[in-house]
C-alpha cells in the first residue's frame, strides 16, 4: 500500500511539474510573440509613414512647373521629413539581413535627396532640367516601390504570427479549461481511491475482530493485499494458533477428567478384581478339579490377566510416567525394540496356521549423532507401532522400520511401515483417539498412548497410507542441536 501511495504521489507530481512547465513556456512563447507582433507593427507604422512622406514628396515633383507647384519651402519641408522617416526606420531592430536591405534604401533615399535639392536649387536649361526630373522620378518610384513591398511584408508576417498568437492562446485556454476541470476530478478520484484503499481493509479487519470475539475461530480474511495482506496473515495465523490453544487446553483438561476417572476406575475395580484372581487361584491350588472346570477357571483367569492390562493401560495413558530424558542411540533403541519384535513373531509363527508369515526388515542410517530422548518412552511407542503394524497384516507381508540421517524442520524421524490393507479415509481424523478401534478385541488406547508420550518428549507422530498397500507412521523426535554429539 505504501508503494503505490508513493507511486501515485509521484504520478501527480510529476503530471503537476508537466502542467506547469507547459503552461509557462506556452505563457513565455505567446509574450514573446507579441512582443515581436508590437515591434512588427512598430516598424509597419514606421515604413507606411516613410511610404507617405516617399509619396508626398514625388507628388511634389509631379507638380513641380504646373500651375499647382507648391513653394520651395513646401518642397525643403517635405523632403526633411522623408529623410528623418529614413533615419528613424535605421534605429529599429531587425535582423541582419533586414538591416542591410534598410541601409541600402536609406543610401537610395539620400541619393533621391540629393537630386531633388539640385532640381530645386540649381540653375540649368529646360532640357537638362527635364531629364533630371524624369531621373528623380524614377528614382522615387523605385524607393516607392520597395517601400511599398517591404509593407507588404511586414503586413503578412504580422498577419501569420497574429493567427499563430492567436492559436497558441487558444490551445492554452482549452489546455487551463482543461485542467481547471480535470484537475478537481483527479484530486478527488485519488481521494476516493486512497479512502476506499484504507477502508475496505480495515471494514475486513473489524468484521474478523468481531467474528473472532463472537467465537468464530474458524474465520479468515482474504482477498488483501500489501501490508494489509502481511496484517491479514498474521491475523489468521492468530485465529488458528489460538484455535489449536483453546482445543489443547479442551484436550489437557479432558485428559485430566479422564485421568481422574480412570484412575478412580482403577482403583475400584482393582480390590474385587484381586479377590476374584486369587479366590479361583486358591480353588486350583487346593481343590482337586476335573479337566473340564479346570480349564474354565483357567480361561478365567486369562480374562481376568486381560482387564488387569485394560485397566494397565487405561492409568497409563491417564497419568503416563514422567519422562527422563538422557542422551540415546537412536539406533540402538530401535534396534533393541525391532529384536524384541522378532521374538514375538517366532513365538506368533508357532503354530504356523496360526498368523501370516510377517517379516521384520530393518533400514537404519549410519552417522545419526547422539539424541536427547526417553529411551523407555521411544521402546515402548516403537513396539506398539510394530504390534499394530503385525495386526494390520493376519495375511503376512513385511514390517519395516526406518531411521534418517538428516533432521526435518528440526525433529529426527522415524518410520514403521506394513504392507497391510490401510487406513480408511473415515477413520483418519480418530485415528489417535482414546477408546477408537477398529480391532474386535482392541482397547482403543495403543495409538492414544503412544501419541500422548510422544508430544510429552516434544515430538509428534503422524501417519500416511503408502502409494501401494499398507500405512506408514512417522515419530518426529525433537533435535536438539545443543546436546548432540556426533558418534564415533
Amino acid at each position: 500500500m505504501k508503494k503505490k501511495l508513493i507511486v501515485v504521489l509521484i504520478a501527480l507530481s510529476a503530471a503537476s511539474v508537466l502542467l506547469s512547465g507547459f503552461a509557462i513556456v506556452s505563457v513565455q512563447r505567446s509574450v514573446e510573440n507579441l512582443y515581436y507582433l508590437i515591434q512588427l507593427h512598430q516598424a509597419a507604422g514606421l515604413r507606411e509613414i516613410l511610404l507617405a512622406r516617399l509619396e508626398g514628396v514625388q507628388e511634389d515633383l509631379t507638380l513641380k512647373g504646373t500651375r499647382f507647384a507648391r513653394n520651395l519651402d513646401a518642397l525643403v519641408s517635405h523632403a526633411s521629413e522623408m529623410s528623418v522617416a529614413l533615419d528613424t526606420c535605421l534605429t529599429c531592430h531587425h535582423s541582419e539581413q533586414v538591416q542591410v536591405r534598410l541601409q541600402t534604401l536609406h543610401d537610395k533615399g539620400e541619393t533621391f535627396k540629393l537630386a531633388l535639392s539640385r532640381i530645386n536649387t540649381v540653375k540649368i536649361n529646360a532640357t537638362m532640367l527635364r531629364e533630371d526630373k524624369d531621373k528623380v522620378f524614377h528614382l522615387g518610384e523605385e524607393l516607392i516601390e520597395e517601400v511599398d513591398g517591404m509593407v507588404i511584408t511586414t503586413n503578412r508576417k504580422m498577419m501569420k504570427l497574429t493567427r499563430e498568437t492567436f492559436d497558441r492562446v487558444n490551445r492554452f485556454r482549452v489546455v487551463l479549461f482543461l485542467l481547471v476541470i480535470l484537475a478537481p476530478m483527479m484530486v478527488i478520484g485519488v481521494a476516493v481511491w486512497i479512502f476506499v484503499s484504507f477502508t475496505k481493509p480495515v471494514s475486513s479487519l473489524l468484521k474478523a475482530t468481531s467474528r473472532l470475539k463472537e467465537g468464530d475461530l474458524d474465520y479468515r480474511i482474504e482477498g488483501l493485499k500489501d501490508e494489509f495482506g502481511e496484517l491479514a496473515g498474521s491475523f489468521n495465523e492468530m485465529s488458528g494458533s489460538l484455535k489449536e490453544l483453546i482445543a489443547s487446553r479442551a484436550h489437557t483438561e479432558q485428559m485430566a477428567l479422564m485421568g481422574e476417572m480412570a484412575s478412580r476406575l482403577a482403583h475400584e475395580v482393582k480390590n474385587p478384581i484381586t479377590g476374584i484372581k486369587l479366590s479361583i487361584q486358591v480353588v486350583l491350588d487346593e481343590i482337586d478339579l476335573d479337566e473340564e472346570h479346570s480349564d474354565l477357571l483357567m480361561k478365567t483367569l486369562e480374562q481376568i490377566k486381560v482387564i488387569e492390562l485394560l485397566m494397565q493401560n487405561l492409568l497409563n495413558f491417564a497419568r503416563p510416567p514422567a519422562s527422563h530424558m538422557e542422551m540415546e542411540d537412536l539406533n540402538h533403541v530401535i534396534d533393541n525394540t525391532a529384536s524384541a519384535m522378532e521374538i514375538i513373531l517366532q513365538r506368533r509363527s508357532h503354530p504356523p496356521e496360526k498368523a501370516g508369515k510377517v517379516v521384520l526388515a530393518r533400514d537404519l542410517a549410519d552417522g545419526i549423532p547422539m539424541i536427547m530422548a526417553d529411551a523407555i518412552h521411544l521402546q515402548q511407542v516403537l513396539l506398539n507401532l510394530m504390534l499394530n503394524a503385525v495386526d494390520a497384516m493376519p495375511k503376512g507381508g513385511t514390517l519395516t522400520v526406518r531411521s534418517f540421517k538428516t533432521p526435518e524442520d528440526g525433529f529426527w524421524r522415524v518410520e514403521v511401515s506394513d504392507t497391510g490393507e490401510g487406513i480408511l479415509p473415515e477413520h483418519a481424523d480418530r485415528i489417535f483417539n482414546p477408546f477408537f478401534t477398529t480391532k474386535p478385541k482392541g482397547s482403543g488406547l495403543g495409538l492414544a498412548i503412544c501419541k500422548r508420550l510422544v508430544e510429552q518428549d516434544g515430538g509428534r507422530i503422524s501417519f500416511r497410507n503408502n502409494e501401494g498397500d499398507g500405512t506408514t507412521f512417522c515419530l518426529h523426535i525433537f533435535n536438539d542441536p545443543g546436546n548432540g554429539v556426533r558418534r564415533s
